[in-house]
């Protein structure tokens, strides 16, 4: 029953957003995968074709993070999994170098301890003067930490722990957890 109420979910917010974007209402973007490899992520869509703009609907979808859903299609054939780190686009992960290329051996996820972290990213990254900059300098190098920490540290406590605070979004100091249990 649970998995059709949630195909049912699926099928009916795809349908929206389809209407809402006018569009087939799946975004599909290439990012590096486990051992480096490329592979398409999927979310629905939250940009009207037309305008460019986020609709409502798809400011709701990504608040939410319900635009995420279509990565399950991700976990079914085999390229992420729900725990891990978060998949990058070309010119980020597939350029790590030495010890923390760890972060490739494992596959990315739909939610990790940096996703916990960086929830907000996009309203952080609003409020720089260069957000390219920003994100190069101070949260891409920290993701980089906090993965190579999960990495090495991982275990189905903490996978459980880190799927808690995705769905129930109170909040979780990532710092001050890494911190306490850094081995």
């Amino acid at each position: 029953m649970g998995i059709l109420l949630l195909i049912l979910g699926l099928v009916l917010g795809y349908g929206i957003t389809a209407i809402d974007t006018q569009s087939n209402g799946i975004f599909k973007q290439e990012r590096i995968g486990r051992f480096g490899k490329p592979f398409f992520i999927y979310k629905l869509r939250t940009i009207h074709v037309r305008t460019q703009k986020i609709s409502i609907w798809g400011q709701l979808l990504r608040k939410t993070k319900l635009d995420e859903l279509p990565q399950l299609m991700n976990i079914v054939k085999g390229e992420m999994t729900f725990v891990g780190p978060r998949p990058d686009i070309t010119g980020y992960a597939d350029q790590l170098e030495g010890t923390v290329r760890i972060i490739l051996q494992l596959k990315p996820g739909i939610t990790g301890l940096a996703s916990l972290k960086y929830r907000n990213e996009e309203q952080l990254l609003a409020q720089q003067k260069c957000p390219q900059d920003y994100n190069d300098a101070v949260i891409w190098p920290d993701k980089v930490r906090i993965n190579n920490w999960y990495a090495l540290n991982r275990n189905f406590f903490m996978d459980v722990l880190i799927v808690f605070y995705t769905i129930f979004p109170f909040p979780f100091d990532v710092d001050a957890f890494v911190k306490k249990n850094d081995k």
